[in-house]
């Protein structure tokens, strides 16, 4: 489903009551809610909403479970850190238990290493293991998502992980990140993504040729309907709807 909205600030209040109503639904059924953040600027308003007397409220957070799509294995102190920006600007700010917040990175080990426990956490706290309430995603004006980067058959081909992590040369750094079959198996996905630089990509992904080793953002399938693209005006300028 394609949603289009005016402006990024209709887009972001719309999600963040998405957010609220996922869960509510989840706790109110099986008594929690475990959601995976995007990182990068696009969820920067979203956060800031959620953090706000007017949403922060609405969920009991006691029984929100914070995970990450994807990382860049830094510190959190480091600014390029997607759970360190999300810390310090969201959920430092909402009465969230510190213990119920789990970046993708850990001090002293590797990250390949890490991608495994990293798995096993995720087993201890999804549905079946392997279920998230809500997986929240940016796209990249490449076509990637999470850490689904275009030509890396290592991780665009990865069928048996959950969680991978593996060295991006074109950035000299490695990224651990959710694997597309784990994805895929959310009950919700929401794409989020803004702007006119990114209106090309958005077109090939969703109305052009198949071709996920160019654009992997295609490997998320709607195939179950669980799959949202809320996108503004400018991203949609090519879309046909």
């Amino acid at each position: 489903m394609i949603q289009v909205f005016e402006n990024t600030d209709n887009l972001n209040t719309q999600l963040a009551d998405l957010f609220v109503e996922k869960a509510t639904n989840a706790i109110k059924t099986k008594g929690k809610f475990t959601v995976a953040l995007t990182g990068g600027s696009s969820p920067a308003e979203l956060h800031r909403l959620l953090a706000s007397d007017a949403y922060k409220n609405k969920i009991n957070w006691n029984k929100v479970f914070v995970f990450w799509g994807d990382e860049r294995w830094v510190p959190l102190n480091d600014e390029k850190s997607n759970a360190g920006a999300a810390i310090k600007n969201f959920l430092n700010h909402i009465p969230i238990p510190k213990e119920n917040i789990f970046p993708m990175w850990k001090e002293g080990i590797e990250p390949q290493v890490y991608a495994k426990e990293y798995e096993a956490i995720l087993e201890d706290h999804l549905e079946l293991g392997d279920i998230f309430d809500l997986i929240i995603l940016g796209m990249g004006d490449d076509g990637h998502t999470a850490s689904l980067f275009p030509n890396q058959e290592i991780i665009l081909k990865e069928k048996e992980k959950k969680v991978a992590a593996y060295f991006l040369a074109p950035q000299d750094m490695y990224r651990i990140t959710l694997t597309a079959p784990l994805i895929n198996k959310a009950k919700q996905i929401v794409f989020i993504v803004f702007g006119e630089k990114k209106s090309n990509a958005l077109y090939e992904v969703l109305q052009g040729e198949r071709n996920s080793n160019l654009y992997p953002s295609q490997l998320i399938n709607e195939d179950d309907g669980n799959v949202t693209w809320m996108v503004d005006k400018a991203a949609a300028s090519k879309l046909s709807l």
